[in-house]
């Protein structure tokens, strides 16, 4: 039933809306109206955690997907689970200071890619097979 990708993609879904809220929070404690994105490097910091977390999404589900279907199901849920820890991380560390990203985006990168290739390979495998 996939229950664990289920899960981890309505977690990301709530990732989204953090980084979100965590972007109009600046937008209101740093004076940056819409739809301006530059003059506080407080608020720029907020807006880029947001912004990137966006960008890995588009990469990260199609990523989870594939390995629950294709690869193991409770191994990508895991993986899964470490991605959104991951950016969880890079979210609060990106706001604090840019240079504080780096675990969660390691974290984030390392478990998207191990899903990626996890994937493929039982893609690759069922096209061997059949």
């Amino acid at each position: 039933m996939h229950l664990h990708a289920s899960l981890v993609t309505a977690l990301t879904v709530l990732v989204l809306i953090l980084a979100v809220y965590l972007v109009g929070r600046a937008r209101g404690k740093y004076g940056i109206h819409a739809p301006a994105i530059t003059g506080n490097p407080d608020f720029e910091r907020a807006f880029r955690a947001h912004q990137n977390t966006v960008e890995q999404v588009v990469m990260f589900l199609p990523a989870l997907w594939l390995a629950a279907l294709y690869g193991n199901e409770q191994i990508a849920g895991y993986l899964g689970y470490a991605w959104i820890v991951g950016r969880v991380l890079y979210l609060f560390g990106y706001i604090r200071e840019a240079g504080k990203r780096s675990m969660g985006f390691m974290v984030s990168a390392v478990a998207m890619i191990a899903l990626l290739l996890m994937g493929l390979q039982g893609i690759i495998r069922a096209l061997m097979a059949g």
